[in-house]
């Protein structure tokens, strides 16, 4: 059972930086294309679809979407900051109480995808255009008490839409939608 409840939180496993010379351009793609992928994967499913949880105690297909907007809106912003200051130090945000909102429990699943189309169109742009030395910037996070680096965050964010996209597809599967 406990192998199967962590295939069901982690179905592409859990997250691991792997570093090479195309480690860039694989994460600029993944993000570039997890709009439309994630358009693909929800198109034509009802509401009572929508609102069924991808896992026994997880979120709604619903809240996964707009959990996938507001931690890429977290993301697009540290980025920015790590790029224009000094080893900043970031806000963290309880992404479990963000989900609890009322927009995310019952908000159009639409308005996160045209947020994420835009967001990361507006992402890959701003990443294409920094140097090696601006991928290597950094910013603090309290809650961890460490610093990351832009092109390994990057990395994870990449994983971050690929694991959630996993989670409704995987439900999609199991419910035979």
């Amino acid at each position: 059972m406990e192998d199967n409840i962590e295939q069901l939180k982690y179905p592409i496993g859990k997250f691991q930086y792997t570093t090479g010379p195309d480690e860039l351009t694989i994460s600029l793609e993944r993000i570039s294309s997890l709009p439309g992928r994630l358009r693909s994967a929800v198109s034509g499913l009802t509401i009572d679809q929508l609102d069924t949880p991808y896992r026994a105690g997880g979120w709604t297909l619903r809240q996964v979407i707009h959990h996938i907007a507001d931690s890429h809106m977290n993301a697009y912003m540290r980025f920015k900051l790590a790029v224009t200051e000094e080893n900043p130090e970031i806000r963290p945000y309880d992404e479990a109480r963000w989900a609890e909102c009322e927009e995310a429990k019952h908000g159009e699943v639409e308005l996160s995808l045209n947020l994420l189309d835009a967001l990361h169109k507006r992402l890959v742009i701003f990443l294409k255009s920094l140097n090696s030395g601006d991928l290597n910037r950094t910013y603090y996070h309290p809650a961890s008490k460490k610093k990351s680096k832009i092109i390994e965050v990057l990395s994870m964010y990449a994983w971050h839409g690929d694991h959630h996209l996993a989670h409704i597809l995987s439900a999609k599967d199991r419910n035979k939608w």
